[in-house]
């Protein structure tokens, strides 16, 4: 059989994936932390890659306060970005312990209590801190952990990143076969972990983020309620100093269920998306601001 060809880009971008990997690797945790900290900087203050979004949305998250605040946050975020991608970069040759020692894990015992029983928990997180590192660290405590994601554009760099994460103790379920995976996965008792702070377009449920209605995917809750399974929220927070060291939050999604999927749904996804913005206004900085996440407008909005 002859060996896939891929286009000439694709090739090019692993290949700059694979040098800075290796760079990454071989550089002392200490050194590598700082660069990656200090090329996000300068990309904020040089290269400025999706500036206007940025500054923009934290104009629209915080408008009370002042232009050097968020001007200061918006570098920080930048420079956070660099510094985790290196930490997510590193994370593949971690073993379970070394992970356990870089993070300190609340509210496992609900976890525990759940899977004890056979009820699967649905884990819903955010682009807050370092998201990948929240799974890894619930996995490495021997929780069997399926995380759905989206498929990379970049075959080669989809198969690397697909490795890595199986090789830290997680099953990935690509997000468009989410739907029966997810369920089968909960019914037998699994943790679930589903990112919860994209723009869904169309498709998602409009709830309230920093005060703006924001489209959200009804995923997690939906399959969380039809499968019977506990709902939370994982979010892995940064500690100050180096090296690195994490503390991984998970907490119960606390929402009125009626009984009615479409209201029950509503208020699930309310519920952990105030969850997040309440830790991403004590962690500003740690937060992907790159993204944008008040794209969609609602409906009447788009009447008017």
């Amino acid at each position: 059989m002859s060996r896939r060809r891929f286009p000439l880009r694709h090739q090019l971008e692993y290949g700059g994936f694979r040098l800075v990997s290796g760079v990454c690797n071989a550089a002392p945790e200490w050194l590598a932390d700082r660069a990656g900290a200090s090329l996000g900087w300068l990309a904020a203050r040089l290269g400025r890659p999706r500036w206007d979004v940025v500054t923009a949305q934290l104009a629209a998250a915080f408008p009370d306060a002042s232009e050097s605040w968020r001007l200061a946050v918006a570098r920080r975020c930048y420079a956070h970005l660099g510094a985790e991608s290196v930490a997510i970069f590193r994370l593949a040759r971690l073993g379970p312990q070394e992970i356990r020692e870089r993070t300190r894990v609340v509210g496992l015992e609900l976890v525990e209590r759940a899977t004890r029983e056979g009820q699967g928990v649905v884990v819903v997180s955010g682009h807050l801190g370092n998201w990948e590192l929240g799974a890894a660290a619930v996995a490495a405590r021997g929780f069997p952990m399926d995380v759905v994601v989206a498929r990379q554009r970049n075959p080669r760099f989809d198969a690397r990143l697909t490795e890595a994460r199986e090789g830290l103790g997680l099953t990935v379920i690509p997000r468009g076969e989410a739907r029966r995976r997810v369920l089968a996965s909960l019914r037998g008792g699994r943790v679930v972990g589903m990112m919860g702070d994209q723009d869904a377009r169309r498709a998602g449920i409009f709830v309230d983020f920093f005060g703006r209605p924001a489209a959200t995917a009804r995923g997690p809750a939906v399959l969380g309620i039809r499968a019977g399974a506990v709902v939370a929220t994982l979010f892995s927070l940064r500690l100050p100093g180096r090296p690195p060291r994490y503390e991984v939050r998970i907490e119960a999604v606390e929402a009125p269920r009626t009984g009615r999927l479409a209201a029950d749904v509503a208020a699930v996804t309310q519920a952990f998306t105030s969850r997040l913005e309440a830790l991403v206004r004590q962690h500003p900085g740690q937060y992907f601001w790159h993204h944008r996440r008040w794209k969609t407008a609602p409906p009447d909005e788009d009447a008017g």
